[in-house]
């Protein structure tokens, strides 16, 4: 595979943005999410699929809970996809996904998606390269069915670089409030990095009919800022409005 071009793309903000001004910029659009929620869940035409993809310790839990955290748990969803069960690998890939696709006025959240599929079983050699083009094939077709559905989606790749991850996985260790999400495993996994970044630009380059957001992680403050002003821009894109009276 070529270069991965992604890589070129910062993993921090822009030098020039001062972080309390963006915090503060973030508030103010989690506030007016909240209302836009509403009036998703009111209207009940659209429905919002939230993809997180990232390596491990990007910052996908936290990303949910303080951008999404102060938004009505009645209108929002997430779901978090792991290694599939029996059950589960016995039906074609998208099976398990599809039944949690967002209902009308739903915000749904996937913390790792349908792209697992084509990503850490492409680097553990579960799956060859020819089922894997196959299965993006299928996934643009599965994302082009939500949409003629009015499921309109949000793809974030949770962009960091080598070392903060590998930060993050040491803090895991020693914070006890992060303890809890320490898996020896992770190190393994981060040993793989150049396969991950090899087998996520091939997934940019074949799945991007719904275009991904690459999302610099590296400062949490930044990451929520991006999340919180495209779920924004594309929610007052729709124009929604409350229904009248019922007659």
């Amino acid at each position: 595979m070529p270069q991965s071009s992604f890589l070129k793309i910062s993993t921090k903000a822009p030098k020039n943005y001062n972080k309390e001004k963006i915090k503060a910029k973030t508030d103010k659009i989690i506030e007016d999410l909240d209302e836009l929620q509403n009036l998703l869940y009111a209207e009940s035409k659209h429905s919002i699929l939230v993809v997180f993809q990232g390596m491990d310790a990007s910052g996908k839990d936290g990303a949910i809970r303080n951008v999404f955290g102060k938004l009505n748990p009645q209108g929002v969803a997430v779901k978090s996809f792991k290694a599939p069960t029996a059950e589960e690998l016995s039906h074609d890939f998208l099976w398990r996904v599809h039944k949690h696709t967002p209902a009308k006025g739903m915000i749904q959240i996937f913390n790792r998606s349908h792209y697992e599929d084509i990503l850490i079983t492409r680097v553990h050699k579960w799956c060859d390269d020819k089922t894997a083009k196959k299965r993006m094939r299928a996934i643009n077709d599965f994302e082009e069915l939500l949409q003629l559905n009015n499921t309109h989606i949000l793809k974030f790749y949770l962009h960091i670089s080598k070392e903060e991850q590998h930060e993050r996985l040491t803090e895991r260790l020693s914070i006890p409030r992060k303890q809890w999400k320490y898996n020896e495993q992770d190190f393994e996994e981060a040993k793989l990095w150049k396969e991950y970044m090899d087998v996520y630009e091939d997934c940019f380059r074949n799945c991007n009919k719904v275009p991904w957001i690459i999302t610099p992680s590296d400062q949490n403050w930044y990451k929520e800022f991006i999340i919180a002003s495209n779920l924004y821009n594309l929610l007052k894109s729709l124009q929604m409005k409350y229904p009248g009276l019922k007659k």
